[in-house]
């Protein structure tokens, strides 16, 4: 059992939950998780399954608490997956190893959970970053069905979901390879830009405020946005350049 999230990392702010993760295959019975929180909770939902097993409830204090079930023979496939074969994704690639790496062990009987730790700890494997920027970068804008040329597409059609949907896949994308670059694990979706003035040394130098400008400009005129992405990935590429990368 480990305890993941803002509150290991420093990050946590009065509304933040308690994130706990519990790797066991199969889950804790149910019955036994409703009896062990129903008493110290003002409102629950066990076995909530809409984002994998899990169990989330206030308790009396107000606080909040999310435990996620995960299987140990996953998590090590996640592990082998981004340190063995170097396999990447569109987006978070790294995710899982960030979770593991930076958790805090709370329970751990066999030393299990701690060897998976010193796993995750090990080197930034250098093959994994350019597997990530060799997935994430052509679909940013050079491949024929690139999110640039679906977003020019969506414009097009005066359809702004699918203009949303693929600017989140731009953004995805582009935090991938920009930890991938300082070899550094994906943090997760929360507070990003935070996290890179933190982890990442090597960033264009206006990144916040391109970011920015892109996100303002979603639901305004089609070039404006079309013109600040562009923007956002020239700053990408140069700093790919500069790094040999691309």
């Amino acid at each position: 059992m480990a305890l993941g999230g803002s509150w290991v990392t420093g990050a946590a702010d009065p509304r933040s939950d308690l994130d706990l993760i519990v790797y066991a295959n199969p889950p804790p019975p149910v019955e036994a998780r409703r009896s062990l929180i129903l008493p110290t909770a003002t409102r629950a939902e066990i076995d909530n399954l809409f984002f994998g097993t899990g169990d989330e409830w206030i308790d009396t204090r107000g606080q909040g608490v999310d435990v996620a079930y995960w299987s140990p023979e996953w998590i090590e496939d996640q592990l082998d997956r981004v340190l063995v074969r170097f396999e990447a994704s569109l987006g978070y690639t790294t995710s899982f190893l960030h979770t593991v790496r930076n958790s805090r062990v709370l329970f751990d009987r066999a030393g299990w959970l701690a060897r998976l730790q010193a796993r995750a700890r090990s080197a930034y494997p250098e093959p994994l970053c350019h597997a990530i920027v060799a997935k994430n970068h052509p679909v940013l804008r050079r491949k024929l069905s690139s999110y640039l040329e679906q977003i020019e597409l969506a414009l097009h059609r005066a359809d702004p979901v699918s203009v949303q949907h693929r600017v989140t896949a731009v953004l995805a994308s582009y935090f991938d390879i920009l930890f991938a670059v300082n070899r550094v694990p994906h943090p997760g979706e929360k507070r990003l830009l935070e996290q890179v003035r933190h982890l990442c040394p090597k960033r264009p130098p206006e990144l916040e405020s391109q970011v920015v400008a892109v996100i303002r400009a979603v639901g305004g005129p089609g070039q404006e946005l079309l013109s600040h992405l562009q923007v956002l990935l020239d700053g990408l590429d140069s700093m790919l350049v500069s790094e040999g990368l691309i």
